[in-house]
């Protein structure tokens, strides 16, 4: 059975995203979350603010979400068959944290051309509107809008990349329960509000997951192969995890993580702690 009917298909084509879609068992959620938990107590810091990126590369509970067969199923019917893993992003929000996201656009500042890509969203605890779900605004994906930096104190994007005049009677929540996922179009505007409930919230996002055919415009990023061949060759592969956090792997994901942060903050004269 596909993971994706022909209506949501349709639904993602119109609106820009689909959700939800059953990937993973709670107890598969459970079991990534506690590997979270242990990096973070092993490298208090480690996953944190602006290394929060790529922790595929060193969990292979991750990794194994990365590679996941219902979500690559899901990615298939957006993108193709043949598919590269471009990065990752944890988007963890403590309880009562003021961390929020302000609406934007991910094709605005990640320099994957042309948009053949999808963001697919993990729900590793559940998500809704009291921890501070995703809300995304449907149909905003038809094209690419204005975005001004504001840096502001609790954004937990890079540069507090904003679009302003967001129709908030248009805005749709997409709460999701652990083991969920939701996939996104790399235009479609969307942001989440602070955590407002006695536990942390938890989201993976796959930031990208490519075809074959899209170039890196802004730097060079090293991929992992989700599924298929890449005929095109304009990424180098990087192997998967076979440790969690083995030096070999966090030394890969150091150098990784320093590309990411270059292409993220590409002519931007400040930076943020992310």
């Amino acid at each position: 059975m596909d993971t994706l009917t022909e209506q949501q298909v349709k639904q993602y084509n119109k609106e820009g995203y689909v959700a939800p879609i059953d990937a993973l068992t709670k107890e598969q959620a459970l079991s990534a979350r506690k590997e979270i938990e242990i990096i973070e107590k092993k490298m208090p810091n480690e996953i944190n603010k602006s290394g929060r990126y790529n922790v595929h590369l060193i969990s292979p509970k991750l990794d194994e979400i990365v590679h996941n067969s219902k979500i690559l199923d899901a990615v298939e019917k957006i993108i193709g068959k043949d598919i590269l893993v471009c990065s990752t992003t944890l988007f963890i929000k403590d309880s009562n944290q003021k961390g929020f996201v302000s609406y934007h656009q991910d094709a605005k500042y990640i320099g994957l051309e042309p948009h053949n890509w999808v963001s697919a969203w993990v729900a590793i605890t559940d998500s809704n509107e009291e921890n501070g779900c995703m809300k995304m605004w449907p149909g905003s994906h038809l094209e690419v809008k204005d975005h001004v930096q504001n840096f502001d104190e609790g954004n937990l994007l890079t540069r507090g990349q904003t679009v302003k005049g967001v129709p908030e009677n248009e805005i749709k929540p997409v709460e999701l329960k652990a083991g969920q996922v939701s996939l996104h179009h790399p235009r479609i505007v969307h942001g989440s509000g602070i955590n407002k409930s006695s536990d942390r919230r938890i989201g993976f996002v796959i930031q990208s997951y490519i075809g074959t055919n899209v170039k890196q415009t802004l730097g060079k990023n090293r991929v992992q192969i989700a599924r298929g061949v890449d005929n095109y060759n304009h990424h180098e592969i990087i192997s998967r995890p076979n440790s969690l956090m083995s030096e070999e792997n966090l030394a890969l994901r150091a150098k990784e993580n320093k590309v990411l942060q270059e292409i993220f903050y590409s002519g931007s004269k400040k930076r943020s702690e992310y």
